[in-house]
Formats: C-alpha cells, sequence, structure tokens
C-alpha cells in the first residue's frame, strides 16, 4: 500500500546553508509548525546544502521528539557534487552499489530507519534499469525505503525504469508559469500508470521574475485575491491542485504565516473559467 503523503510538502532545500541557515532549534519550531498544519511530509536530497541539509534536519527532528510514524520522509540521491563530495565534476551515479550507499547515509544523517520514499534525482544517460531495480527491491526487503519514484525524468525515461521495478511518484517542475508538463505527456503519462505528480517551485516565477508573463499574471491575481479572499501564492498552488492528475506541491517557504496558509489551497474551490484564465494570462493568448 503506497504511503499517505500530505496534500502539501515541505521542501527543506533552502533550510539549511544554501539559503536560511535555520539554527537546530530553528528547525525544529519549523517542523512542529509544519505538522501543527498539517504539512507532515518533508522532501528532502542529499545535495541539499552541500550534503548538509540532511545532517541539520536530522539533528532538529531528534531534538524535538517528533513520532516518526506521524511523518513522512523524502529524498533523493544520484547528483554526485564536487562541494561537499571527492568529485572532479558534477556528474550522475545511479549504480546499485551508489544507490544502496546513499540510502544508507541519509538514513545516518536523518536519524531515521526508513526512507517513506526515495526518487532518483535527475535521470542519467548511463542509468541501467536492472541495476536500479535490483537496489530499489533489495531497499524495500530490508524496509530501508517504502515507496520508489523519480525526479525530473521524462515519460519514456520513467517507463524504462517502470519495466522493471514499480514508480509510484515522479517530481516535476510544474507551476503556473512551467505548464509544459501538461502538454508534453508528461502527466497524462502518469495518470494512467497511476504516478503521483509532485510539483517542485510550485509557484513558479510569478513573484521571482518581472516580465510581460508575470505581469499579466500578477494583473490577473489581484482580481482573484479579491474574489476569494485569499493570498495570490494560495491561489497559484490551488491551480496546480486542480489538475486531474493530483499533482502535490512541494513548497519551499520558511514564513510561518505563508505555512499556516498552505493548506488554505487544498479547500479552495477554483472556478474552471479562473483556471483558465491563469493558464491564458500565462501563455499570452486564448487557448486553441
Amino acid at each position: 500500500m503506497r504511503t499517505q503523503l500530505s496534500p502539501v510538502i515541505a521542501g527543506t532545500m533552502n533550510w539549511g546553508i544554501w539559503d536560511k541557515k535555520l539554527s537546530t532549534a530553528e528547525m525544529d519550531h519549523l517542523i512542529h509548525i509544519c505538522i501543527e498544519n498539517k504539512i507532515t511530509t518533508f522532501d528532502h536530497a542529499d545535495i541539499y546544502g552541500d550534503y548538509t541539509t540532511e545532517s541539520d534536519f536530522g539533528k532538529a527532528f531528534k531534538a524535538g521528539n517528533i513520532d516518526r510514524s506521524q511523518v513522512q520522509l523524502i529524498s533523493k540521491c544520484g547528483i554526485q557534487h564536487v562541494k561537499g563530495r571527492n568529485n572532479t565534476i558534477k556528474h550522475y551515479d545511479y549504480s546499485k552499489d551508489y544507490i544502496i550507499w546513499s540510502v544508507e547515509n541519509s538514513l545516518k544523517n536523518l536519524q531515521t530507519d526508513y526512507l517513506d520514499v526515495l526518487l532518483l534525482h535527475r535521470p542519467s544517460p548511463l542509468m541501467v534499469a536492472d541495476e536500479i531495480a535490483e537496489a530499489v527491491e533489495k531497499l524495500k526487503g530490508e524496509g530501508k525505503i517504502r515507496d520508489f519514484g523519480v525526479s525530473n525524468f521524462t515519460a519514456w525515461q520513467t517507463e524504462l525504469i517502470r519495466q522493471k521495478t514499480e514508480i509510484s511518484y515522479n517530481q516535476i517542475q510544474f507551476s503556473a508559469t512551467h505548464f509544459e508538463a501538461m502538454l508534453d505527456g508528461s502527466l497524462d503519462y502518469m495518470q494512467m500508470h497511476s504516478i503521483r505528480p509532485m510539483s517542485w517551485n510550485p509557484l513558479g516565477t510569478v513573484f521571482r521574475e518581472d516580465i510581460e508573463q508575470t505581469r499579466r499574471l500578477k494583473k490577473l491575481l489581484v482580481q482573484l485575491v479579491d474574489k476569494y479572499h485569499v493570498g495570490a501564492d494560495t491561489i497559484l498552488l490551488s491551480w496546480i491542485l486542480k489538475h486531474p492528475a493530483r499533482v502535490i506541491p512541494v513548497a519551499g517557504t520558511v514564513n510561518i504565516a505563508r505555512i499556516q496558509a498552505l493548506m488554505k489551497a487544498v479547500e479552495l474551490p477554483l472556478e474552471q473559467e479562473d483556471w483558465f484564465a491563469i493558464w491564458t494570462e500565462s501563455m499570452g493568448n486564448k487557448v486553441p
């Protein structure tokens, strides 16, 4: 039976030295804030913080005395950075031994006995499906991972691995400003094969870039904020959640007020015409 994840996932990429540099106490507090607001799933990758954020989170998790059965931990492996590792060039490694070692290292850093979900971080031209499947089945058999998936994989790359072992998730870029996954067959493929999509950077570039696309969207969002009486970020998340592929947004905010508002998107009844209005403004033209 597939692990039940929260409807919105807390992304930890920016919690550590890459951005916010949260202390153990601050991280502990943030974990509790997420749980109090029904965000019980935490998304990691071994590379975050140049291989340090998992360990920082693990210390906070232990200090907080949190019941492991009440949270779900995701991590990713496969990217070999130069910084934090003895590598001469950034590359990918999906050998059986490396996948197993990487998971065991993440378990040690996170101070847990198992991952709820293991994801392969990015596809590699050199990945061997049989070898990946052997690693996954061994880790599942030993109880070190419960579910398995991929991240940033195309439909065909996913199918290559799915032919050998079950894939439950694919974490992709999907937002109102980056909607290609619903046009290139990615989300259709996932629905066909009961693969649950996760969306990284779910707010897209609406608040990060000042270009024609984001100006159009911001103008529309002013009207929708007035209509629905919620924040623009809540509306953008609800746009993702309305897709029938049942996409789970991975929200990276550490702002407590925003965390408290995230789950409002799950309940927001975004009307169909407003959903299409957001897509239309993002494209800059009417739907075909």
